[in-house]
C-alpha cells in the first residue's frame, strides 16, 4: 500500500512540475511576440495555455483520487497540499503569460514607444525563477525555494522603474497615453507571474519541515 501512494505521489509531483515547465516554455514565445513583433508566435502561447489548462484539470483529479484511497499524512499530506494550492496560481500564471502576447501583437500594430529593456529583464527574470522553483521542489530544497522567493523581489523593482518611466512618457506627451497604459499593463502581467510563482515557493517549507514560514 506504501509503495502504491509513493507512486501515486511521484506522479502527481512530476506533473505539476511538467505543469510548471509549460508555463516556462511559453515565456520565451510570449517575449518574442512583446520584443521582436512575431506575432505570428501568438497562437504558440494559446495552445501551450490550453496545455497548462489541462494538466490542472489532470493533476487536481488524481489529488482528489490519492486522498480518497490512501488518506495520507503528515509530509505526504502536505505535499497534496501543496500540489492542489499550487495548481490555480501555475493555471494563473499561464493566463498572464498570454495576456503579455497579445497585449504584445497590439503594440506591434504601431512604432515602440521605447525600447522594452526593462521588460526583456522582467522575462529573463521570471524564467531564471521557474528554473530555480523546479529544482527547489524536485529537490525538496528549502533555502533553494527561499531564494526564489527573493527573486522576486527585483521582478517588483523592475515593474516599479517601468510605471516611473512611462508616468514621464505620459506627461511629455499626452499622445503616449495609451501604449504606456498597455505597456504598464505588461509589466503588471508580468509582476503577477512572479507573485504567483513566490506564492508557490513560500508553502515548500511547510511541506518539506511541517513549519511555516517567519
Amino acid at each position: 500500500m506504501r509503495e502504491a501512494l509513493e507512486t501515486d505521489l511521484r506522479a502527481v509531483l512530476s506533473g505539476a512540475l511538467n505543469m510548471l515547465g509549460t508555463v516556462e516554455r511559453m515565456m520565451p514565445v510570449a517575449a518574442d511576440v512583446l520584443l521582436h513583433e512575431k506575432i505570428e508566435r501568438l497562437g504558440e502561447v494559446q495552445a501551450l495555455d490550453l496545455e497548462v489548462d489541462a494538466q490542472e484539470a489532470q493533476i487536481e483529479a488524481e489529488c482528489l483520487r490519492i486522498i480518497a484511497l490512501h488518506q495520507p499524512v503528515a509530509r505526504d499530506l502536505r505535499m497534496v497540499a501543496l500540489i492542489l494550492k499550487s495548481l490555480s496560481d501555475i493555471e494563473r500564471m499561464g493566463d498572464y503569460v498570454v495576456h503579455v502576447a497579445k497585449d504584445g501583437v497590439e503594440l506591434a500594430q504601431a512604432p515602440a514607444l521605447k525600447r522594452y529593456v526593462n521588460l526583456a529583464r522582467m522575462l529573463e527574470r521570471l524564467g531564471e525563477m521557474s528554473q530555480n522553483l523546479r529544482a527547489a521542489i524536485a529537490d525538496r530544497d528549502v533555502a533553494r525555494a527561499e531564494a526564489t522567493v527573493q527573486m522576486d523581489d527585483e521582478v517588483d523593482d523592475l515593474y516599479e522603474q517601468i510605471q516611473r518611466e512611462l508616468v514621464t512618457y505620459m506627461l511629455e506627451d499626452p499622445r503616449n497615453i495609451s501604449k504606456a497604459l498597455m505597456l504598464m499593463r505588461v509589466g503588471r502581467s508580468l509582476e503577477r507571474v512572479g507573485d504567483h510563482m513566490e506564492n508557490v515557493a513560500e508553502r515548500v517549507r511547510y511541506w518539506v519541515t511541517g513549519q511555516r514560514g517567519a
